[in-house]
């Protein structure tokens, strides 16, 4: 299905082996100029634990062509607007996609205290990583079976953004999520857009909290609880639930996914 409503803002995050985060000289006497990536096309990232209540993503090649024609972006310090280091439309910040991703290249003008504190910071390795705000225009869902060793497969969501309304760039001091709460909501803006409710409550199993996160507007008489978990199959044939929820356990622990 494909959505081209706009919702809630939505930020996702690069490391830095994967951002490539640099100073460097522009020719200029003592100028120097940001470069780094933003956004990488066609890597699947976990979005919370796509095993349970998350969902896998990538970009798609071509996400970012119309809102860099049309819009007019910054690039800030960890996402907060008081920290503008450049403009698109100042001529200090270009942005362009290539084959990899969304590039940027930033001027650094050193009489803004903050810009100096950014050089440093990068040098020093503090600031790791970017980021990037974006409002979804069009957005792919579908699922795949997972084949998951020593288990049942499993079936997760997979999300394609296809075009994004790009609101700031962002060098970032935590190139990843550091808990929980914030791939909940990573996760609920994402639902929000999509407008499913059975999506939401398939996932409010696992995660309740979910429910009070995504707004979808239902139909008279629908539900608002979560379903009830499926019942458990046959344990004489199948593995038993408290064996399946061991596995899963040690599966999100494997790949690094929250519980």
């Amino acid at each position: 299905m494909t959505v081209t409503l706009l919702g809630a803002e939505e930020r996702r995050r690069l490391p830095l082996a994967a951002a490539g985060v640099s100073i460097r000289a522009d020719g200029a006497a003592g100028a120097e100029r940001f470069g780094g990536y933003a956004a990488v096309f066609n890597s699947r990232t976990s979005i919370g634990n796509p095993l349970r209540w998350g969902f896998y993503e990538e970009i798609a090649p071509g996400a970012f062509t119309k809102t860099l024609a049309e819009g007019d972006a910054r690039m800030l310090i960890d996402h907060d607007s008081y920290y503008v280091v450049s403009r698109v439309s100042a001529g200090t910040l270009l942005l362009a996609e290539d084959e990899r991703g969304l590039p940027v290249d930033s001027a650094l003008d050193t009489d803004l205290s903050y810009v100096s504190d950014l050089r440093a910071n990068i040098r020093n390795k503090n600031i790791t990583g970017m980021s990037f705000g974006f409002y979804v225009i069009k957005d792919e869902w579908s699922q795949e079976q997972v084949e998951i060793e020593g288990a049942d497969p499993v079936q997760v969501d997979v999300r394609i953004i296809r075009e994004v309304r790009l609101v700031e760039v962002s060098a970032v001091t935590f190139p990843a999520y550091t808990e929980t709460e914030a791939e909940l909501k990573a996760v609920a803006r994402a639902l929000d857009h999509r407008g499913d409710l059975a999506a939401v409550e398939a996932r409010a199993v696992y995660r309740p909290e979910l429910l009070d996160m995504v707004h979808i507007e239902r139909e008279p008489g629908e539900s608002t609880r979560a379903r009830q978990k499926p019942a458990e199959p046959d344990v004489s044939t199948q593995r038993s639930p408290l064996h399946i929820d061991m596995r899963m356990t040690a599966l999100a622990a494997r790949y690094g996914l929250p519980r």
